[in-house]
């Protein structure tokens, strides 16, 4: 039997909901193609009723916009000066991995190989974080520095999620930065 959070949920009883549809909606899209995700599927896997999922998000095209939607979290990540923004861009990423159990920027990795509305994280990604990065960066070799950036950035969640009760699990973010952020910040300054 699934829990549901109702309308009379308390405030962070709703958030919870919301964040769960979020979670299952991004396995949703990122594995199976757009045609075969339906709300309620994402409501069960969820754990929450389908009226909720259209409560919270509408239709499934702007659950999926939503998705698809890196434009925050390169907000978050670029949140600070190019000569700390090595340091910033790993503590962001291991601090909200922890503290929301979620990852900025892993989801994208499940759509390479695809040719279908997939894809649309692709460009997303390539506009709102690789793109974005690129134009804060100096010097020559900009947009490949930043793709460079984005993919150590990936690997970092992707380690950090297939080693949950590894060394890095147990390493303070600020150790981890301390090892990781010099190369990041060697690719942003140039």
């Amino acid at each position: 039997m699934t829990a549901r959070v109702t309308a009379a949920a308390t405030p962070a009883e709703a958030t919870t909901g919301k964040d769960a549809i979020l979670r299952a909606a991004r396995r949703a899209f990122t594995q199976r193609p757009y045609a075969e995700v339906t709300i309620r599927g994402i409501a069960a896997d969820a754990g929450v009723s389908a009226s909720l999922v259209v409560k919270h998000f509408g239709r499934k095209e702007e659950l999926f916009n939503t998705v698809a939607d890196f434009g925050p979290a390169a907000e978050e990540l670029f949140d600070a000066p190019l000569d700390r923004l090595g340091r910033h861009m790993v503590l962001t990423l291991v601090r909200r991995r922890r503290e929301q159990q979620a990852d900025p920027l892993l989801r994208v990795v499940f759509s390479l190989g695809n040719h279908d509305e997939r894809s649309l994280l692709r460009d997303r990604f390539h506009e709102q974080v690789t793109g974005r990065l690129a134009s804060l960066l100096p010097g020559s070799e900009a947009d490949l520095r930043a793709e460079l950036i984005a993919g150590q950035l990936i690997g970092l969640g992707a380690t950090l999620g297939l080693h949950r009760e590894g060394a890095g699990a147990l390493a303070t973010a600020e150790h981890l930065a301390d090892l990781y952020a010099p190369a990041l910040q060697r690719l942003a300054t140039g």
